[in-house]
């Protein structure tokens, strides 16, 4: 049972290492203190789904790192 859940979330680490590195940068320096680096911006529906995708790893991996803390403890 451990080995398993070892898998998942190695897996969905490597996963969400390469999720995140395929987000566009957001990065707008100061200019994102005062929100009107968004006045313009739109997400597109691929984004969206990738960050949907990114969430859903996410809370895979978070699952799993309680479930091996839990089991080990």
């Amino acid at each position: 049972m451990v080995t398993f859940i070892w898998t998942i979330q190695t897996i969905s680490a490597i996963l969400l290492i390469v999720l995140i590195l395929m987000h566009s940068p957001k990065g707008d320096g100061i200019a994102s203190i005062g929100g009107t680096s968004h006045l313009f911006a739109s997400q597109k529906s691929a984004e969206k789904g990738l960050n949907k995708l990114t969430g859903i790893i996410a809370a895979i991996f978070v699952v799993c790192t309680f479930l091996i803390g839990y089991i080990i403890k």
